[in-house]
């Protein structure tokens, strides 16, 4: 399993309402199929720039852990909602670390050409 944040905009210019049902749709469903959900609702701001002549947004944070499957089917859903301006999913996945190179190597052993001066 991975660990996720995804953050996504819903247009500021639905009904408070609307909005609420929006944002708990899409974390009850990251809570289905995910876990160690952290919602961080960030309210409503302007956006640097108008999205479909939307100027402002109510952004939601969410961080949680999944199989590595589901972010691509919740941005699918992001997609094909309306009411969704942006959205972004970024992955924090533990790598094994490479092996160290032991001491003992041989360093590598410089490559000096001599040229003559005319």
């Amino acid at each position: 399993m991975c660990s996720y944040e995804t953050l996504f905009a819903v247009s500021g210019n639905l009904a408070e309402d609307d909005c609420k049902a929006l944002v708990e749709k899409f974390v009850n469903l990251i809570k289905e199929n995910g876990t160690d959900v952290d919602v961080n609702e960030w309210g409503k701001r302007r956006f640097a720039y108008p999205i479909n002549y939307v100027t402002e947004g109510y952004y939601v944070l969410v961080s949680y852990k999944s199989n590595a499957d589901f972010p691509q089917e919740l941005e699918r859903q992001f997609g094909i909602t309306e009411g969704i301006l942006r959205y972004m999913t970024t992955t924090k996945c533990e790598k094994s670390a490479p092996k160290a190179e032991s001491a003992e190597s041989e360093p590598a052993e410089a490559v000096v050409s001599e040229t003559t001066e005319a």
